[in-house]
């Protein structure tokens, strides 16, 4: 039977505000939390959803007002705290930038004929928005380097189109799966459709140490690297994984289909061009954690877990002992 392995509590994040509720959290490139909260109300309306006629539920692009929120960097010398007036994205993701800046992006985005709104913006220190951009539909996960770039997943409806994109609006932003923005939130470069290792057409996991990415995608499940443009890639025989952890060299791929919801399979990243699997594991969150109510991120060669206000880790030399 698979061992199984559980997070360790590593801190407390402490809300900005009293009454403050954590909408998301998420972690910077330093490996620093990250977090977006508001008011209860504040919450509900920056996650609202909007029920179709065949009772299917779907994620607004925006909340039905303007939010006040608070974005913080909880570090371990003192708190960064940027307060935002009316924050207008919904189903956010949040990193940090250099010079105390915060980049909010909503994972959702509606072509119109008169111009997509955008749903990347950027805060400065004061609060003031001094940056925005189309960073399109169907985010599945977003992160920040040391330098200021910002790589983008996208899950399938980013790839193949929705809400406009594609029909009868233009090709959807992220339809390479994959996509490295500049620090002025250009498009720097797109996973490229030609790789032995097939296309994205749903990036399920994405891991982002320094300025190189690390992605895991759908159909084929390989492990790629992308570093200065220069894609490397490893073949595996895990399906359906959510969560990717690397040192560069070591990896492993947390969760799956049905009854695999828990598996973690650990390896060595090959120069055969494979994923030597080592170790076999379970996840096991700490008692009263509600999975379906967490955060959880892979970045580098640690899992944060995010469950309200505590946050719980768990790394590659953890899942790799005896």
């Amino acid at each position: 039977m698979a061992k199984k392995v559980e997070p360790r509590r590593h801190a407390e994040l402490t809300p900005p505000r009293d009454g403050d509720v954590p909408v998301t959290a998420n972690v910077g490139p330093h490996g620093e939390a990250v977090a977006l909260w508001s008011s209860p109300a504040g919450r509900d309306a920056l996650c609202e959803r909007t029920i179709g006629p065949g009772g299917a539920s779907f994620a607004s692009t925006h909340p039905p007002r303007g939010v006040p929120v608070r974005l913080v960097r909880h570090l371990p010398d003192g708190d960064v705290v940027v307060d935002i007036d009316e924050l207008t994205l919904a189903h956010c993701h949040v990193q940090p930038l250099p010079g105390d800046r915060f980049l909010v992006v909503g994972a959702r985005c509606a072509w119109d004929p008169a111009g997509p709104r955008p749903n990347a913006q950027v805060f400065d220190a004061s609060g003031a928005q001094v940056g925005a951009a189309v960073f399109g539909d169907g985010i599945e996960d977003v992160a920040t380097t040391p330098s200021g770039a910002t790589w983008v997943s996208y899950f399938d409806e980013g790839v193949f189109g929705n809400n406009g994109w594609g029909d009868p609006g233009p090709a959807p932003v992220g339809a390479s799966g994959l996509v490295r923005f500049d620090t002025e939130l250009r498009r720097a470069w797109e996973y490229p459709y030609d790789t032995e290792y097939d296309s994205i057409t749903d990036c399920y996991a994405l891991n982002v140490i320094g300025e190189r990415a690390f992605a895991y995608y759908y159909t084929e499940f390989p492990v790629v690297s992308v570093d200065r443009g220069q894609v490397t890639g490893w073949t595996t025989t895990v399906q359906g994984a959510h969560q990717l952890l690397t040192d560069g060299t070591r990896c492993a791929l947390i969760g799956g289909y049905g009854k695999h919801h828990d598996r973690v399979v650990v390896g060595e990243l090959t120069a055969g061009g494979g994923l030597e699997v080592r170790h076999r594991r379970r996840l096991r969150l700490p008692d009263g954690v509600d999975s379906s109510a967490c955060d959880v991120v892979g970045r580098g060669d640690t899992l944060h877990v995010f469950s309200d206000s505590a946050h719980y880790v768990l790394d590659l030399d953890q899942l790799t002992s005896r």
